[in-house]
């Protein structure tokens, strides 16, 4: 058998991809769970130890026939790619519907990632595959399962019986139905705009500065700079934060625009243009006692960096 042909969906925090063997251990770890395995319909518990794997290849075959779509839901936690869940479509045979379904590991319960994955497949599915409507269930006494559908924009449309393989009788569900249309925006995110400057002294070498304890993303590695203020430009705002942080003198006809970045964090935009600045007054000083690097342009990428810096990694090797 052969992993399905899908290109991974990406949101903010998520990739949505193609379920691999590699994956039966955590789907085993995550489903093997009272809390979790109670809400699902075809799901036993105690959940088999090979019950994992065989899901996957079965899932590969639902694929290749079109009848389904089964994914893993990965996030990127401390820089590491994890599983935290699962989600799919089951497609009706005419192609017009689906029917969703997902489940969420209960240790990343909490952080947002059901609606996140849910809206995602289903703009793809509405998109790519041309669904009329989209359908899902939920236990009565799950409400946390039945605000994810109301967030995502579907509509309850009356109560049904389904399956309960964990708890073993059949349960009373919640029935939801939606179209393309019904489907809620994605929410947008508000825009931070930040300036960031590669310092390159005679020898070639580019400054960053690591982030301190006690901020986000402490410990990782960026191009100073920071938040343009309202009414600044920002040229501005890094002659004023190169004075703070590194108490140095800038000029601002001494800061030639480079590229920029932009990244999508969890609860902003970020928008951040990279200046090159050669000439400076001053000597170079950890104002706020932050740890600085002198780096040799091919060395930058050794570097762990934030998300929206590690873009700007190869741009500048190839310019210096």
């Amino acid at each position: 058998m052969v992993t399905p042909d899908f290109a991974p969906l990406r949101t903010t925090r998520l990739t949505i991809r193609p379920l691999a063997l590699e994956d039966a251990p955590a789907i085993h770890r995550l489903v093997n769970d009272w809390e979790v395995a109670k809400e699902l319909a075809r799901v036993p518990f105690p959940y088999p130890q090979d019950a994992a794997r065989q899901w996957i290849e079965s899932s590969w075959v639902q694929f290749a026939r079109s009848e389904a779509c089964h994914l893993a839901v990965i996030a990127e936690i401390d820089d590491a790619p994890i599983m935290v869940g699962a989600i799919g479509l089951t497609f009706a045979p005419d192609g017009r519907s689906a029917d969703l379904g997902y489940w969420i590991g209960r240790r990343f319960w909490g952080r947002g990632y059901a609606p996140e994955a849910a809206a995602a497949l289903s703009r793809w599915a509405f998109a790519e595959r041309g669904l009329v409507s989209l359908k899902a269930s939920a236990l009565l006494d799950n409400p946390r399962s039945q605000a994810v559908l109301t967030r995502l924009g579907l509509k309850r449309v009356g109560e049904g019986i389904q399956p309960s393989l964990a708890r073993g009788r059949p349960m009373p569900v919640a029935l939801f139905e939606g179209s393309r249309a019904d489907l809620a925006p994605p929410p947008a995110l508000p825009l931070l705009l930040v300036a960031a400057v590669a310092l390159i002294d005679a020898d070639g070498r580019v400054l960053l500065a690591q982030r301190p304890p006690g901020k986000p993303l402490a410990g990782l590695w960026e191009f100073p700079g920071g938040k343009v203020q309202a009414g600044e430009t920002p040229e501005a705002a890094l002659i004023r934060e190169l004075k703070e942080e590194l108490d140095i003198d800038v000029h601002a006809s001494c800061l030639g625009p480079f590229t920029f970045a932009s990244h999508a964090y969890e609860k902003f935009h970020l928008l951040m243009p990279l200046y090159l600045c050669r000439r400076w007054e001053g000597q170079v000083t950890p104002v706020e006692g932050q740890q600085l690097a002198w780096v040799a342009p091919m060395q930058l990428g050794s570097y762990p960096m934030p998300p929206a810096d590690k873009p700007l990694v190869a741009m500048l090797q190839d310019f210096l």
